[in-house]
């Protein structure tokens, strides 16, 4: 099972990024735990320094922008 970590404060783009990776894995049918990630001290572990930040299976894949969906559900395959 992964693990999916969105990192941000809850702004609109985090909110986003996070409904993004809810469909991601419900389209490819992949088992993954979303976690949000508000905590800012917290972002500075995954080297997170602008928001949203995605880490998946504690790998930052992504910092300061969304990723689009192609590139989104690519993250999540490349790490199963």
């Amino acid at each position: 099972m992964l693990t999916i970590k969105v990192l941000g404060s809850g702004c609109a783009n985090c909110k986003h990024l996070e409904q993004m990776a809810h469909k991601a894995i419900e389209q490819l049918g992949v088992e993954a735990e979303i976690i949000k990630i508000t905590d800012p001290t917290q972002y500075v572990d995954y080297g997170v320094m602008s928001t949203p930040g995605l880490v998946i299976n504690e790998k930052t894949v992504s910092t300061g922008r969304i990723p689009s969906f192609p590139e989104l559900t690519s993250f999540i395959t490349s790490a199963l």
